[in-house]
């Protein structure tokens, strides 16, 4: 193609049409092969050796534990790089630097000057966009950069990088039919991630597969911890605002390491993610980098403002309370199941849809039955049809209807519900980047 690309919106849409893209349709999108990376990071002049980075893996938590980190080091004075996946809203939310999303004339500038590359490689999304974000990275000169896998670890194409700190938060059954069917064969692929002589954090010992961890270190030389091991909570509490802060004492073994922290991130799971952020903390001290204390207070406190975190019991409205969540394996599940039993409310509507290249079943039999349903569909072509989601729910006695979009969904649930019930939407990400 000769032509070169004069909007932002063009040039989304040439990359969306000539280039696969795993979120959209899924497996055809996954290429279990880093040489494309290899390759496209060499063109760029290997970009990825010109910034400190920490590499975070994990099948539920990453998220979280990526933006918390990126704050943390932020509010300590370093200009940090963050690289998420995927996003919710705009493109541009995978990339940031210091909290700021990549620009728009920084996007087409870099597709018009390589453009040519990507049609002769057939590069998939997920390739393109790490290059850019590494490319982004090193030309902005970033101190560090927190960088997400994408899928699994060994294979992803964020692992080309050579970390500071490897963090794997926890392993749990998603993606069976790219990176295992057992806990072990997925914990092998997260485990990918781990470097010679970097040091790695495991956020929730799992005493059913520390032992892939611990010979994968082993081998490697790289010193290992497990955070749940070295650090707690203690004197846990919440705040009375809606949704309600986290407050609580870490401690060191039986020392108080930090009183009365107080993290803007709601939901019970953030339990496990406080723990292995302040590991990584510890760790990444240890090296050299330059953490105070009250930094630690201040980005746990500001972490949506710093870095723009979205879609973690995220409250959408109060009256009706509605509230919107990404979780959607059955770890992730079980714990917004855990958060629901906490939420005062008078009638539960829950709006759902889910992807339809996993089985459902794991998902559906943990929630709630004394709950009004809303299924529906995402506008991308992995969404599960409503018709089916729905048949599959009744099954474990979850009744509602199907709606034919999640706008339409959504407004059935609002319609319906009282100023004192609460709505939620979750299931897939894709319904709730439509919703929020």
């Amino acid at each position: 193609m000769a032509k070169g690309f004069t909007s932002y919106r063009e040039t989304l849409d040439y990359l969306y049409s000539r280039l696969p893209m795993f979120q959209r349709v899924g497996v055809a999108a996954y290429k279990a092969d880093l040489k494309n990376t290899v390759t496209l990071c060499k063109t760029l002049g290997n970009p990825e050796k010109k910034f400190r980075s920490i590499h975070i893996a994990g099948t539920n938590g990453k998220g979280s534990t990526a933006h918390l980190l990126a704050a943390i080091l932020q509010v300590s004075g370093y200009k940090t790089g963050l690289y998420t996946s995927p996003h919710l809203k705009s493109f541009r939310e995978r990339i940031r630097i210091n909290g700021q999303k990549i620009k728009k004339e920084r996007v087409v500038e870099f597709v018009n000057r390589h453009h040519k590359e990507f049609e002769k490689t057939e590069l998939s999304f997920f390739e393109w966009t790490v290059g850019l974000a590494f490319d982004h990275f090193a030309n902005e000169k970033v101190d560090v950069a927190v960088i997400e896998t994408g899928l699994g670890g060994r294979l992803d194409s964020t692992n080309v990088i050579m970390p500071d700190l490897s963090v794997i938060t926890n392993v749990s059954y998603d993606h069976m039919n790219l990176l295992g069917k057992t806990l072990a064969k997925i914990a092998a692929e997260k485990a990918g991630i781990i470097k010679k002589n970097i040091p790695v954090v495991i956020g929730e010992t799992q005493e059913e597969i520390k032992s892939v961890f611990i010979e994968k270190a082993r081998s490697h030389k790289a010193p290992l911890f497990f955070a749940d091991k070295d650090f707690s909570l203690k004197n846990i509490a919440h705040t009375e605002e809606i949704p309600p802060d986290l407050v609580a004492d870490v401690y060191e073994g039986t020392h108080l390491y930090l009183k009365k922290i107080r993290c803007a991130l709601p939901g019970l799971y953030q339990r496990k993610n406080i723990v292995t952020v302040i590991a990584a903390v510890e760790q990444l001290r240890d090296i050299g980098f330059r953490i105070p204390e009250n930094a630690i207070y201040k980005a746990f406190r500001n972490v949506g403002r710093l870095t723009h975190l979205q879609g973690r019991w995220q409250v959408i409205s109060k009256k009706p309370l509605v509230i919107a969540d990404t979780a959607h394996n059955e770890a992730g599940v079980r714990e917004v199941v855990a958060q629901l039993k906490k939420t005062p409310y008078k009638k539960l509507h829950i709006v759902f849809g889910v992807v339809k290249d996993k089985d459902p079943s794991a998902v559906l039999r943990l929630l709630p039955k004394q709950a009004t349903y809303y299924f529906c569909n995402a506008k991308i072509p992995r969404a599960m049809d409503a018709g089916d989601l729905r048949a599959a729910a009744s099954e474990f006695g979850l009744k509602g209807e199907r709606w034919s979009s999640v706008k339409k969904a959504m407004r059935a649930a609002e319609d319906a519900a009282g100023p004192k019930d609460l709505v939620f939407v979750g299931g897939s990400m894709y319904v709730v980047a439509e919703v929020i």
